[in-house]
């Protein structure tokens, strides 16, 4: 992990490039990059090839594969671009976002409207012409969403933001089952129900810890309208809903034991740290001592552990 040192500046107050307004080219392409959010996509990833496998009941094609993964980053890139665009005015008062490039100056608006549209364009023709047209729509419709829906109708006006806007993020399992059968099927619609489940408490935990950022610019995350006893009660009331529905794979044939095997320990585990987090929000405990970010950074690990028991079931059956 890279650790970089920040300027120290009061909230709200942006960065500038260097006099003159020189912006070194190399720092431009990083800029650049960064409005992408490649640690976001990185997790739509895991989700998308490992549903390729298991929808090809083996090795994909390998082209295929690379194609869908391009053009998933892509199409999210754009997305998150959007994002940065329609959110500019917030980021530049919460501490997490303040050095995103933007903010800092590094990009301009109009550069990132621009970048974020051509993204989606291209994403979407690519999808179009190197997968198929399913998956190329699928695609469009989960930027679409993300941008219209959760940033720009819900984010700022309701605490169920990342419960629906959360969408967005489940559609990288139906793209990947596409890309592969150009069809849809019960598999499919079941992990995309388990990523449904898993943002909402997936996210939670990380808004408990950054609560004080939402609250400043006046974004209704859960945490920042309800007590952590009532987050983390809703925590494990949507952990429990997840996990029963990964196990629905099976029973209908799509896995095996190996599946099976690994989404019990896994979401035991999750389990366990979800009804940790809730009894301790329960005894009023606050502050480092309730150790919200642990269930954050087990969320990251879990899903990537399940989806490569997706991938890696079909060639133990």
């Amino acid at each position: 992990m890279c650790v970089t040192a920040v300027e120290s500046r009061p909230a709200g107050v942006a960065l500038t490039p260097s006099p003159g307004g020189h912006r070194p080219f190399g720092a431009r392409v990083k800029a650049f990059v960064a409005l992408t959010k490649p640690r976001i996509i990185e997790l739509l990833l895991i989700t998308t090839v490992p549903v390729m496998f298991l929808a090809a009941q083996g090795v994909p094609d390998l082209w295929l594969v690379l194609a869908t993964t391009v053009g998933g980053y892509l199409s999210a890139g754009g997305a998150n671009a959007l994002n940065m665009y329609i959110d500019r005015d917030i980021d530049a008062l919460m501490d997490r976002t303040a050095q995103r490039p933007l903010v800092t100056g590094m990009v301009s608006p109009r550069e990132c409207l621009a970048f974020g549209i051509s993204l989606a364009v291209i994403s979407t023709v690519w999808f179009g012409v190197l997968v198929n047209w399913l998956s190329a729509w699928l695609s469009l419709g989960a930027l679409l969403f993300y941008v219209v829906v959760y940033t720009m109708l819900l984010k700022r006006r309701t605490a169920q933001n990342i419960v629906w806007g959360g969408i967005a993020g489940c559609m990288p399992v139906l793209i990947g089952w596409s890309a592969v059968t150009n069809s849809m099927s019960w598999a499919a619609v079941i992990l995309f129900a388990v990523i449904f489940f898993w943002t909402p408490p997936h996210y939670w935990p990380l808004s408990m810890k950054v609560k004080e950022d939402y609250a400043r610019v006046g974004v209704p995350m859960l945490p920042v309208i309800a007590s952590n006893k009532v987050v983390a009660r809703q925590i494990v009331v949507y952990s429990w809903v997840m996990v029963a529905v990964s196990l629905l794979l099976t029973p209908l044939g799509y896995t095996g034991w190996f599946y099976t095997a690994v989404a019990v320990a896994t979401g035991g585990f999750w389990l366990w740290e979800a009804h940790g987090l809730q009894n301790r929000a329960k005894a009023g405990v606050s502050g480092a001592k309730l150790k919200e970010m642990r269930l954050f950074h087990w969320s990251i690990t879990y899903v990537s552990l399940l989806f490569v028991a997706v991938a890696v079931d079909p060639f133990l059956r």
